[in-house]
């Protein structure tokens, strides 16, 4: 009996990464071959970038920014405190680009999420009505803005986001990469064609004031963890459509020993169980090693075979083919080993509803509200 159920185990798994692997390729060649094309006149740009803390990728980001090939943008850089130690080495990047329209804002805030006070903030200073949010450490190519609007212009489309690709130096931040690029961007491009219409990642979110205004402001989801998410989501709910962007950016993991890997995935899979808990009872489907391994014990060798393939090949291609992170092609034979990790990380999520969030520990309520802040003096959290 165990080894039937096994079996049928396998087959949902092979099923979803076949699915996977057939989304990433419609991903793949309608990006090579009929990539969207921004508009002929494009709108001005106001980019809110929150910040907090000297993060080692911090000025390549905002570098990255300063270079972007687009006729008028802004660049509104968000702190909370005046005495932020990211502040002067920004400063000293911001006067090496006297041409680009950016400058340091100040923003007080009370908010649970002060993410999301800053952002707030900084939108009422923004000048234009195209607005892009992304992550402090979100790295991106000149073509950037382009690539935003060209999705924004496709029909129906309300919110753009970004799939991407991490770096890291240490063991631990690179396997934790590696699951990002074989993992957490496949099941995003998956998402759709199980008609999961919202979705929206931190490493950029691009869409238009008048809508903005319409849910209310970033004051609206400020109780909220899960800020990008509650953005896209309640701009979908408008009737918009969310889009990929077809170029992925950048992010970096700022080499994390083994407990702050743990910490970072059990914070991403509770905000997950809180915000979208159907979706989330239903992740083991995607832990094709869990499932290959099990399979090889009670005997069944054929099907962990073909299972451990079948993730390996997906993984690879979605993560180097479709994000160019190199590492999955090379380490593609282990990948199905970061599904036993994310496994364990999603059983975990289950016992408890804290999570680790900048140096505090966070109770979660329901739909990922923020309920409790605890200080803490741990780092690396």
């Amino acid at each position: 009996m165990i080894e039937w159920l096994l079996l049928a185990a396998a087959a949902v798994a092979l099923l979803y990464q076949s699915a996977a692997l057939a989304a990433s390729a419609v991903f793949f060649l309608r990006t090579r071959l009929a990539p969207a094309r921004p508009p002929a006149v494009l709108p001005p740009i106001s980019i809110l970038k929150p910040v907090y803390g000297l993060d080692p990728q911090l000025e390549e980001a905002v570098a990255s920014h300063l270079r972007l090939d687009y006729p008028e943008y802004e660049l509104l850089i968000g702190f909370q405190r005046a005495d932020d130690p990211a502040i002067p080495v920004l400063e000293r990047l911001l006067a090496q680009h006297p041409q680009a329209q950016a400058r340091i804002e100040i923003i007080g805030t009370g908010a649970p999420n002060a993410k999301t006070g800053v952002l707030d903030g900084l939108s009422r200073k923004a000048r234009h009505d195209v607005l892009v949010i992304n992550d402090a450490d979100i790295v991106v190519s000149p073509g950037y803005l382009k690539t935003l609007v060209a999705g924004l212009h496709q029909p129906g489309a309300g919110v753009v986001t970004c799939l991407y690709r991490a770096r890291a130096s240490s063991l631990a931040g690179c396997f934790e990469a590696l699951g990002v690029a074989s993992d957490f961007m496949p099941s995003a491009l998956v998402a759709p064609f199980a008609g999961v219409r919202e979705f929206g990642f931190g490493s950029t979110l691009c869409f238009r004031r008048a809508d903005l205004d319409a849910i209310g402001g970033f004051g609206a989801f400020d109780m909220y963890i899960a800020d990008d998410y509650q953005l896209a989501s309640r701009i979908v709910a408008l009737g918009r459509r969310a889009v990929f962007a077809d170029t992925p950016v950048t992010t970096y993991f700022a080499d994390p020993g083994w407990r702050a890997v743990w910490r970072h995935q059990l914070r991403w899979a509770r905000t997950i169980r809180f915000s979208r808990p159907g979706g989330f009872a239903g992740m083991p489907v995607t832990h094709a090693g869990l499932w290959a391994l099990a399979n090889l014990a009670c005997g069944n060798v054929g099907a962990a075979a073909a299972l451990w393939l079948a993730r390996c090949v997906m993984g690879a291609f979605a993560g180097f083919a479709v994000l160019g992170h190199w590492p999955a092609l090379i380490a593609a034979p282990l990948i199905p080993l970061w599904d036993l990790f994310a496994f364990a990380v999603w059983a975990a999520a289950w016992c408890g509803r804290t999570v680790w969030w900048r140096g505090r520990r966070i109770r979660l309520g329901s739909q990922g509200r923020i309920v409790e802040r605890h200080p803490a003096a741990e780092k690396n959290a």
